[in-house]
């Protein structure tokens, strides 16, 4: 069995073709799905995918492009919604520097928000970091040292020494469709250094489908191919990737419930 650790259920690409995007991932052997929330106004739309599907879990949490939008999200607000039982983890968050959709200091804000929201829930965080590596350590430094927290950093792109810093603290590194891209050399060279024990994957669709779907619109189903492609990185088989990750999301996700 596989698990798409980080998939967008609710965006309309998707949404609008849901029961066929489960059954293809259902042929693939994708056997859980976790669908993210990225915004406030739309987390009853992600929690009501969730309620329809036994093998379908979400988040809460407010993405930092939308940081702006939803800049008085509390830290208790985060906890109150978190005790839904499909509710699994907290995010996505982070910061983003690519684009600088939302104020820094406010992402910033909310980031730190979502940590105290982790560590009081004990629910894994799901960090999102674009050109913003030495900011996302930092504050995960710090805001580990008032108290552990479970979490992982989601559809890694980063650094080696954010990969190094992440794991030393106890997070998961989750690789999405990127690590199959012709100009990942980088990704893959750091990936080969994190332990088996600390990964997972993820499609993050619809958006980075994988080699060899490139162009089309991602989809859960195709999380078997960035699996394909981490086996041969870590020089190990499909089937043992499979069963690694799928044991270590619910290691982590130990709020979700593992199909029989």
């Amino acid at each position: 069995m596989l698990v798409d650790s980080h998939c967008h259920l609710d965006f309309p690409d998707l949404f609008s073709g849901l029961s066929d995007v489960l059954r293809r991932a259902d042929q693939m052997g994708v056997g859980t799905m976790l669908t993210i929330s990225t915004r406030m106004s739309t987390f009853g739309n992600v929690r009501a995918i969730a309620e329809d599907h036994d093998n379908i879990f979400c988040t809460v949490g407010v993405h930092p492009h939308s940081a702006e939008e939803d800049a008085d999200v509390t830290t208790d607000q985060l906890v109150e919604l978190a005790q839904h039982p499909k509710v699994v983890g907290i995010g996505e968050t982070g910061l983003d520097y690519y684009y600088d959709n939302s104020p820094r200091d406010v992402q910033q804000t909310l980031f730190r928000r979502h940590i105290a929201a982790a560590r009081e829930t004990g629910l894994p965080l799901i960090v999102h970091t674009r050109d913003a590596d030495d900011d996302t350590m930092a504050i995960l430094k710090e805001e580990w040292e008032q108290g552990a927290f479970p979490g992982l950093i989601h559809c890694f792109s980063a650094s080696e020494e954010l990969a190094k810093e992440a794991v030393s603290i106890g997070m998961y590194i989750s690789v999405s469709g990127i690590a199959t891209f012709k100009t990942a050399d980088s990704i893959r060279e750091t990936l080969k250094n994190v332990p088996l024990e600390k990964l997972l994957v993820e499609t993050d669709a619809p958006f980075l489908a994988p080699v060899p779907q490139r162009g089309k619109t991602n989809e859960p189903a195709f999380v078997s191919h960035t699996a394909a492609k981490l086996a041969e990185i870590k020089s190990i088989e499909r089937d043992s990737l499979a069963e690694a990750t799928t044991d270590n999301f619910f290691n982590l996700f130990t709020k979700a419930v593992r199909p029989q």
